[in-house]
């Protein structure tokens, strides 16, 4: 069994000492980060190839000698270590990139940050902090007080430290967390994502659901105004612009906390009460070009389905995308008659076959749940390693059963190759 390695994020109280600690951690990371870039540059240029070892005798060893640097002593050396490889991972990815050996996404030519930028951060594996006195010891900064939550499942193997434009900081741990199964249920669900009702969920018990979409974005879109117009007031480099920024930041994180809240809870229910969950592929990158843009990034649809298939992995059931060329909206879930592409505006409809009155989205959700189910019973590849089910008919909401089956559970962008 593969032992998933995930995040957990915790709020942390450092004292005003601290805060002076810390800001000074995170300059001389970003220092030896844009200093790592540059040394490779300069040594492409000259026709020079530097291992990593060689690229961080140079810019930690050699430049705390110097004294235009010998201020990187006073910070925890492991933070400048870990800023050096991040910058060595940045540069291989964009290398590879260029050559083709990059699998997924593209990468950039790496950037150097700036000394402006209101999120910061820096990481410290097993010999840069230790967990102790109801805190965390980070090295050179002390023991820090923590909001403990939640308990750590195991003990961690790094911690990053991040302090986010609003002025708060959190401690993001990396463990390794055994998932347990939860028992197997019969029921399954479909879920239809949308604007208007932010999920539509067909379940195989013959029950529906609408979840109404919140639009977080859209209700602080006056609180964001008024305090976006009292920034643009205030002269640059001011105490105020400070405080204004700070209040802009602080709008934001409102949203942001209360979006996750809402998606956590219902990816949370429908991983634990389904044993398959059944949704569509969007192209949501094309979305966001559309004059729908910014309903569909306060959605934020891809943040959900990421969710659902976490706590489904972590609870050992099945999350099914089903191919974005499925004609979910344009089928009748009662008899199977395709009835052709509809515009936006129509929301219900009559299956002229069968006259069943339709809701649009539900039909929608029960069409994904049909297929779904149709197409795991048939064992399509993509799906051979999720909870295979049993025998079933192919007609339209027949049942299914569905043996149980352990999976592994990934959160927050931690994976076992980017292992700190």
């Amino acid at each position: 069994m593969i032992v998933p390695i995930v995040r957990y994020r915790y709020r942390l109280n450092p004292t005003p000492g601290q805060q002076q600690m810390l800001a000074r951690t995170f300059g001389c990371c970003r220092v030896v980060y844009n200093d790592a870039i540059r040394c490779r540059d300069e040594a492409y240029k000259a026709g020079e190839k530097l291992s990593a070892s060689q690229v961080q005798t140079r810019v930690i060893t050699e430049a705390k000698r110097a004294k235009v640097r010998e201020w990187l002593g006073e910070v925890a050396s492991v933070a400048l270590v870990q800023s050096v490889g991040d910058a060595h991972k940045a540069h291989r990815n964009w290398r590879n990139s260029l050559s083709g050996k990059r699998k997924g996404p593209k990468a950039g030519r790496p950037r150097r940050k700036s000394r402006k930028d209101h999120r910061q951060s820096f990481r410290l594996t097993r010999n840069g902090f230790s967990l102790r006195d109801g805190g965390v010891y980070l090295a050179r900064i002390g023991v820090v007080d923590v909001v403990w939550s939640r308990e750590l499942p195991a003990p961690p193997s790094s911690v990053s430290v991040i302090k986010e434009p609003d002025g708060r900081y959190y401690a993001s741990f990396v463990v390794e967390r055994v998932d347990t199964a939860l028992p197997t249920t019969d029921r399954e669900c479909g879920v239809d994502m949308g604007l208007d009702m932010f999920a539509s969920i067909a379940y195989s018990d013959g029950t529906d659901e609408k979840v109404s979409n919140p639009r977080y974005l859209r209700a602080a879109e006056r609180r964001l105004a008024r305090a976006q117009r009292a920034l643009s007031r205030k002269a640059k480099g001011s105490k105020n612009r400070q405080k204004a920024r700070h209040r802009v930041a602080v709008e934001h994180r409102k949203v942001r906390e209360k979006r996750a809240d809402a998606q956590n809870k219902l990816a949370h229910r429908l991983a634990r009460d389904n044993q398959a969950v059944y949704v569509e592929t969007l192209g949501i990158k094309g979305l966001a070009r559309t004059r729908l843009a910014k309903s569909v990034n306060d959605a934020a649809w891809g943040r959900f389905l990421g969710k659902v298939k976490n706590k489904a992995d972590q609870y050992g059931r099945l999350f099914h995308p089903l191919p974005r060329q499925f004609p979910s909206s344009q089928i009748c879930s009662v008899c199977g008659h395709r009835d052709g592409p509809k515009p936006l505006k129509i929301r219900e409809w009559d299956c002229p076959h069968c006259g069943t009155h339709h809701d649009r989205d539900l039909n929608a959700a029960r069409n994904l749940l049909f297929e779904g189910q149709r197409q795991v019973a048939a064992g399509r590849k993509g799906v051979a390693e999720m909870p295979r089910q049993a025998e079933t008919e192919n007609a339209r909401g027949a049942g299914v059963s569905q043996g149980g089956s352990s999976a592994v559970g990934v959160e927050a962008g931690t994976h076992r190759g980017d292992r700190a």
